[in-house]
């Protein structure tokens, strides 16, 4: 085999990249996620450019756009869990050390306390290590900022080295695995976002209503929840309707699971998810499940995104592999003769 410039210069590429990512691992989560995030906001950078902004304005407002939205998605979660810790503590130490089961003749009493004790610890050091994290984060944060900043600059840089490595017969491929990255990072991104920010807002009400100690922690929760598919927020709607019931709260219990399923679970899926479906990229549940579920198991959180988005580029390759078998082949033997 002859090695050609391209053939050097796509093997160097490679090398260089699995380097990279051994000397950038701690903070290759970052990385990928500001590469996800600057494919997302590409289209916002180049319509600011077509309305007469400098090429740096815009790209500096979308960066501004990114940061807040990553300050946003992050912050308020662990604001909320160090801030408020005392009060979790305090909703779990109502509940009773023993909680007795009678059905027909049949007694029982089931012991509370050790699973009590076990939240109590982790919620403690999920305080601690957050309080003990925050500089690494802000440094992460700054990280991700100024590589938003600079993939929007030079946009094209990335796709000037695949074109020029990838022989011109086979552009299509690059294209379409493209346009299907963006597809599905639209769908994570500005579905699952917006989905996300209206259970915040349903939540809240929800919770206020009902008269719960730290409705702002618990609808930001349930927002989280709502990245996490199947379930959602639907598990922290049946662990505050069991927790109402294990402390003698039973009407608020029964309100909280029948007001919270169709409100803070349901709602959100069916009107917020099905009226942006059509705008966003389309990815199918039982994708996304597979996705999120290997994603986040595998890289943590970055998995999120990494996960869906990996199995949706598969599915890509297979389907134009399905395509170029189902090609007919030419009748006149050119096939072969190129060959």
């Amino acid at each position: 085999m002859v090695l050609t410039r391209q053939r050097l210069l796509a093997a160097l590429l490679v090398s260089l990249a699995a380097l990279a990512a051994v000397v950038l691992a701690n903070v290759l989560r970052t990385v990928v996620f500001a590469v996800t995030v600057a494919y997302v906001l590409y289209p916002l950078r180049q319509r600011l450019v077509s309305h007469g902004l400098s090429r740096r304005i815009a790209c500096a407002v979308a960066t501004a756009v990114a940061f807040v939205g990553a300050t946003l998605l992050v912050a308020p979660l662990l604001y909320a869990l160090y801030r408020r810790r005392s009060q979790l503590i305090a909703i779990l130490e109502g509940i009773p050390d023993v909680v007795p089961i009678s059905v027909g003749g049949f007694e029982t009493v089931v012991e509370i306390a050790p699973f009590v004790a076990a939240a109590e610890t982790w919620i403690r050091g999920v305080a601690i290590a957050v309080a003990g994290a925050a500089p690494v984060l802000v440094l992460e944060l700054v990280v991700f900022t100024f590589l938003v900043y600079g993939i929007l600059y030079r946009p094209g840089a990335v796709g000037t080295a695949v074109f020029g490595v990838v022989p011109a017969e086979y552009h299509d491929i690059p294209i379409r695995l493209h346009e299907r990255t963006r597809e599905t990072l639209y769908s994570i991104y500005v579905l699952q976002a917006a989905t996300a920010a209206g259970t915040f807002v349903l939540a809240l009400a929800v919770f206020r209503l009902l008269g719960y100690g730290s409705p702002v922690l618990l609808a930001v929760i349930a927002g989280v929840l709502q990245f996490v598919p199947v379930v959602g927020p639907s598990v922290l709607i049946v662990a505050l309707g069991a927790g109402d019931f294990l402390v003698g709260e039973t009407a608020r219990a029964v309100a909280v699971i029948v007001i919270g399923l169709v409100v803070v679970a349901f709602v959100p899926d069916a009107v917020i998810r099905t009226r942006l479906a059509g705008w966003a990229g389309k990815i199918s549940p039982g994708l996304y499940f597979v996705g999120f579920v290997g994603g986040i198991l595998t890289l943590g959180a970055v998995g999120v995104i990494v996960g869906p988005l990996v199995v949706s580029l598969l599915l890509e390759v297979i389907d134009m592999l399905s395509e170029d078998g189902a090609s007919p082949e030419p009748a006149d033997g050119t096939a072969d003769a190129a060959e």
